[in-house]
């Protein structure tokens, strides 16, 4: 598990984001780059990082279920994930 700290602070990074997207892009597309400058650190996309929704864990992401490597596994050992199955051959 991460620390709380750690889950709120990317939270927080994509809220940030979220909130200075369209500013972002107008201020790219005029080409203001000084205008960029002045807007807060966190509030560049490429800051943020893919954390599992229910660890908090940072390595091992599956982008494609929004979780760890681990909790997948665990999941779908379990079933809890609807058309995954172990593979045999």
């Amino acid at each position: 598990m991460a620390k709380e700290s750690m889950k709120a602070r990317e939270v927080k990074r994509a809220k940030l984001v979220a909130r200075f997207a369209e500013k972002r892009s107008r201020l790219i597309a005029e080409g203001d780059y000084e205008g960029l400058q002045k807007l807060p650190k966190n509030a560049s996309p490429v800051r943020m990082h893919n954390r599992c929704k229910l660890t908090g864990r940072p390595k091992g992401y599956m982008r494609q279920f929004g979780i760890s490597r681990i909790c997948f596994r665990e999941m779908a050992s379990s079933g809890l994930i609807p058309g995954v199955k172990k593979a045999s051959w």
